[in-house]
């Protein structure tokens, strides 16, 4: 099935004006590629992006001012093709009447913003990227902590929920429980986002389902955030070893990314809330340059060296 976002859609989410076309708003987008028609302008048809949104500017507008209006007629013709799926004017410029009329013909929407082109053209292309995306769903809870995305794995019954729930009560946001949307954004970096039925939605066993955002307000959930971080929670025993130094590396992988993970075991009398805000702060220190495990080792070689000077 061919993933598509509608115009609507478009406009609602970007707060662009619609200068003409309102009954056409449910036309579909297809790519997030955005084609600026310069050499159109002058007639050469041979390798024109019909499918992509057409983006006007300053230059193209300056453009067709030279023209007559039979000229811009016969071109604006050819621009709204089947495939065409909208028009857009940036820079509060306003859209001549040959276009406007030719797009009324073809059942093309005509849209118009005050942001400037550049600006316009990369939020369109990121924002319809990121919903034309192919999404998976991976099974944990969210959360941003400390401005970090979070994602908290772990058996079925072993306190996931519960965990989210005490971090948000410490002033942390909830991005997804129980199910996660994930979808890759570029080559290092992958957001998750919440199931839209389950949005805003926690299960906790015992009590049921609770609105996050009802109980702790709106400061308490998030719709999005990158995933920087992957939190295993596992069920401590005498037998298993667990990293002591934070010097083994472990990575998950989420679509085509590595993305960072630590496991922490968890057992009766462990405050993992508490466990989880410090291995974020100590992660992002870590981004930063500052490696606690290699400053032990560094005062350790130092403590070796000074011993077998003595």
């Amino acid at each position: 099935m061919t993933q598509f976002v509608t115009i609507e859609q478009l406009v609602n989410e970007l707060e662009l004006d619609v200068y003409s076309g309102h009954e056409f708003l449910d036309r579909k987008i297809t790519t997030a590629d955005i084609s600026r028609p310069g050499l159109e302008l002058t007639g050469y048809f041979n390798y024109y992006p019909s499918e992509r949104i057409q983006l006007f500017g300053k230059k193209e507008t300056t453009f067709l001012d030279r023209m007559s209006s039979d000229e811009k007629r016969i071109v604006m013709k050819k621009l709204c093709a089947d495939e065409t799926p909208v028009f857009v004017y940036s820079r509060g410029l306003t859209p001549t009447a040959e276009l406007v009329e030719a797009a009324n013909e073809k059942g093309v929407p005509v849209l118009t913003t005050r942001r400037s082109t550049s600006r316009i053209s990369g939020v369109m292309s990121n924002f319809i990227d990121s919903k034309l995306a192919p999404r998976t769903s991976i099974h944990g809870v969210l959360m941003e902590i400390y401005g970090l995305g979070v994602l908290i794995q772990g058996d079925s019954g072993i306190g996931k929920s519960e965990t989210g729930l005490e971090l948000i009560k410490k002033g942390h946001r909830l991005v997804a429980d129980d199910r996660v949307d994930v979808y890759q954004q570029d080559e290092r970096t992958v957001i998750g986002e919440p199931a839209p039925i389950l949005e805003h939605l926690m299960e906790i066993r015992g009590i049921g389902i609770v609105d996050i955002m009802n109980l702790f307000g709106a400061s308490s959930v998030r719709r999005s955030v990158p995933v920087q971080l992957v939190v295993r929670l596992e069920h401590w025993t005498p037998d298993k070893q667990f990293d002591r130094l934070g010097g083994a590396e472990q990575t998950f992988r989420i679509a085509d990314v590595d993305v960072p993970m630590i496991s922490i075991p968890v057992k009766t009398g462990r405050n993992v809330a508490i466990i989880i805000e410090v291995a974020a702060m100590n992660f992002r220190a870590k981004t930063m340059g500052y490696n606690a495990t290699q400053k032990f080792e560094d005062n350790l070689s130092k403590l070796i060296e000074t011993n077998s000077e003595q």
